[in-house]
């Protein structure tokens, strides 16, 4: 689907996505009169989405938590470690991966690599499941019927920007893995921003003066 449009239209997203969701509904719910050549007989196929492979981006889009700034971690979610730099106040996440390894994992008790004087003791949150994200987003309404508004609480309890078309699917919330990241996507992205910044292409270099007195 390409979707023609000056602009990204992020969130709003789900706009162009309910048609899809109406065939997969009809997909799971009645099925699609489908010719078998093997048996020569139509028989009533049902299909279901698996899941969805995106980029870091477009998980926040379509998924509804946005993974920009404070809070944009879609596991921590709501109790995140971050801090922000000094001189641009830009969020960063430094340093947070270590809460994920196992409690006996040498890395932890490594004070020189990583933050200086440091020794991880946290462990990270599970994973909420589809059922758990369900209830968050019970009472948030889909972006159609707010386009122009956030939920109450976005950017201070929480960071849901929308309740995701996609729990519209009857079987979406008992899923096991319903989004998955496009690691060749985000390889391209991270070798795009180190080429441009090594060689300075102008208006795609990601070093500014801020950063170097970060």
């Amino acid at each position: 689907m390409v979707i023609p449009s000056p602009s990204n239209p992020k969130r709003l997203i789900d706009v162009y996505l309910e048609l899809l969701i109406k065939e997969l509904l009809q997909l799971w719910h009645v099925g699609v009169r489908t010719y078998d050549h093997a048996t020569d007989r139509d028989f009533m196929m049902r299909a279901a989405l698996m899941w969805i492979m995106n980029d870091l981006p477009a998980y926040g889009m379509i998924y509804g938590w946005s993974t920009t700034r404070v809070m944009g971690c879609l596991v921590c979610m709501d109790d995140p470690r971050v801090f922000h730099l000094p001189h641009d106040r830009k969020a960063c996440y430094f340093d947070c991966h270590g809460q994920f390894l196992l409690t006996h994992h040498p890395y932890r008790r490594n004070k020189k690599a990583f933050t200086k004087n440091h020794v991880e003791n946290k462990v990270a949150h599970p994973r909420l499941t589809g059922d758990q994200i369900f209830d968050r987003v019970a009472n948030i309404s889909p972006a159609i019927e707010m386009p122009l508004s956030l939920p109450d609480g976005y950017g201070s309890d929480h960071k849901w920007m929308k309740k995701s078309i996609f729990e519209d699917l009857s079987y979406w919330s008992m899923l096991q893995i319903r989004h998955n990241l496009d690691v060749m996507h985000i390889e391209m992205n991270v070798f795009d921003n180190i080429f441009n910044t090594v060689m300075d292409i102008k208006g795609k270099t990601m070093i500014k003066l801020t950063h170097v007195r970060n």
